[in-house]
């Protein structure tokens, strides 16, 4: 296998076939359009994830068994990470949202790292199932989709704008993020003004990226792991039926583990985000109000 720097199409054994959209499993453009191999594996995550919740608690114990024991670790470990950030108080509040998006993302990260995910689906050639059909696969871990990342990314705005409004109130909001801080008077406190109100509609048009920065943050890091192990899993085909086999699993595994790791982090990226949006917009100026009271 050679490759030839002034002719990009020698590279091509080693650029993966992935799409970067999701593919419809059934009729196209008809009914069941919206069915697509990572809606397929959303209902999948989110059953296995409700199953095991229900099966840890529903017959809860003093001393728990193993499925309760584990949910009760996974709980109050991110519980206590969320009241360390935003209080007690909006923990109460925004912690289901909070707990159910890391879990929910971690087991989708990882579903995509299970033999078959992404590798078996529709081959062209016989149109049947093929261990080499990235470019139609049956199976697609949801984050990998750009249309899954942005829905969760919006939920998660929606209910930091409710928990905002619920908190502080909307002209409570709008004084935080456009009105003057520092107390000052005159030129001075004019001055100080314009500059609040420029760094004010930063903040709003900042807010209103945030979908769109969550979303593709998380579908770029999946969606690029997703052609790493893929790629490495075709370096030597073409080599051989023995050397082919070897290589599509000695090569990827050491990218494997990268990938879980890599699955892990965005989880606790995503989840931890959304944390801080909630801490910086639910958080009172309570220093002037003591300032106040002293005087």
């Amino acid at each position: 296998m050679s490759f030839n720097l002034s002719q990009p199409a020698s590279f091509s054994p080693l650029l993966a076939n992935v799409h970067s959209y999701a593919s419809e499993l059934f009729e196209k453009n008809g009914k069941l359009g919206f069915v697509t191999n990572s809606v397929l594996v959303a209902l999948v995550v989110l059953t296995l994830v409700l199953w095991f919740s229900r099966k840890a608690t529903k017959n809860m114990t003093l001393v728990p068994h193993k499925a309760q024991n584990l949910f009760e670790f996974i709980v109050e470990f991110l519980y206590d990470r969320v009241v360390g950030i935003v209080g007690e108080k909006q923990a109460k509040l925004a912690f289901p949202l909070l707990g159910t998006l890391f879990i929910y993302i971690l087991v989708s990260n990882w579903f995509g790292l299970l033999p078959g995910v992404g590798t078996i689906g529709w081959g062209e050639s016989t149109g049947l199932l093929s261990v080499k059909a990235a470019d139609d696969p049956l199976l697609r871990p949801p984050t990998a989709d750009l249309n899954a990342t942005i829905g969760i990314s919006v939920s998660a705005f929606l209910v930091w704008l409710f928990l905002t409004i619920k908190e502080v109130g909307v002209w409570g909001f709008l004084v935080h993020t456009f009105g003057p801080k520092g107390g000052l008077k005159g030129v001075m406190g004019v001055a100080v003004a314009a500059v609040f109100l420029f760094v004010g509609v930063i903040e709003i048009v900042s807010i209103m990226i945030r979908p769109v920065t969550l979303s593709i943050r998380l579908f770029g890091n999946i969606f690029a792991g997703e052609n790493v192990l893929h790629t490495m899993s075709d370096l030597l085909a073409g080599q051989g039926p023995v050397l082919s086999f070897l290589g599509s699993i000695a090569l990827p595994l050491p990218f494997y583990f990268m990938e879980l790791l890599v699955g892990l982090l965005q989880a606790i990226v995503f989840t931890l985000l959304c944390t801080v949006y909630i801490q910086l917009s639910t958080t009172h100026d309570d220093h002037g109000h003591e300032e106040d009271g002293h005087h």
